[in-house]
């Protein structure tokens, strides 16, 4: 059974905050929070960390326990950084775009919510609307064959201890800026990260863990270069010189 309803009533009630105060700080509509008061919706993931974030709260503990009971567990968490996002008329999150002249300005932003809000919007309909997603304009070809200006679209990551080895990811990190590279951790070296280029004549190159700031799993990319590998092929060059050459005779 979810308590998540009953307990942003009442965390909200003994903040003294009315609906409208609370929603300011959450960044919604006083009517969404009406709706999650009255149990007429169920707030979405990212509604429920920021929620989880705002009363120093564990998720588990915002949904699984009644807090109005005087013996209800209130697991305090440590303070750390928060996500910044935005959602868009239906209480839906956005997919902010980080184009590469904004790339530099983001990391000092990518926490400051109206920074994060004067990001260009991009939609992507076949991802996930349940989950948070950024996208990123990439620059350099150490990922080819995805090519440089391509966009690429990334699913927030909590923890670097999700982290799926050899899958690519984007990475915020505070000395290399926004990087594009398939991820190595090992279990004897878990402060460190092993980053890997698909193009070989770019060298893998470890970082600290503690150097990255956001962590995103690349799960979809937009190019508007078509990719032309095969037909640099000269046996397949020659083939479709011969056809094009026949179909002229007919």
């Amino acid at each position: 059974m979810s308590f998540v309803n009953k307990n942003l009533r009442y965390l909200r009630q003994q903040h003294g905050w009315t609906q409208k105060e609370l929603a300011d700080k959450l960044k919604v509509k006083q009517p969404v929070i009406g709706a999650y008061e009255e149990e007429r919706s169920i707030p979405p993931l990212f509604t429920l960390l920021n929620i989880a974030e705002l009363f120093s709260l564990s998720l588990d503990v915002l949904v699984q326990e009644d807090l109005s009971k005087p013996n209800a567990k209130k697991k305090i968490l440590p303070k750390k950084e928060v996500l910044a996002i935005t959602v868009d008329s239906n209480d839906q999150e956005n997919i902010e775009l980080v184009p590469q002249k904004a790339a530099a300005g983001y990391l000092a932003g990518y926490q400051d919510a109206e920074f994060v809000s004067e990001l260009p919007k991009i939609s992507m309909p076949v991802l996930p609307r349940n989950r948070t997603h950024r996208a990123f304009e990439i620059q350099g070809e150490s990922m080819l064959p995805i090519q440089p200006g391509s966009i690429v679209f990334g699913e927030y990551v909590e923890s670097l201890r999700d982290v799926k080895n050899g899958k690519p990811y984007v990475l915020v990190t505070k000395q290399d800026g926004i990087v594009f590279k398939r991820i190595f951790r090992f279990d004897e070296h878990k402060d460190s990260l092993l980053l890997v280029s698909d193009n070989r004549e770019f060298a893998p190159y470890t970082i600290k863990a503690s150097e990255v700031m956001e962590l995103w799993f690349v799960v979809s990319f937009y190019t508007k270069t078509l990719p032309e590998a095969g037909l640099q092929q000269p046996a397949l060059v020659d083939q479709l010189a011969l056809r094009v050459a026949q179909l002229q005779k007919k």
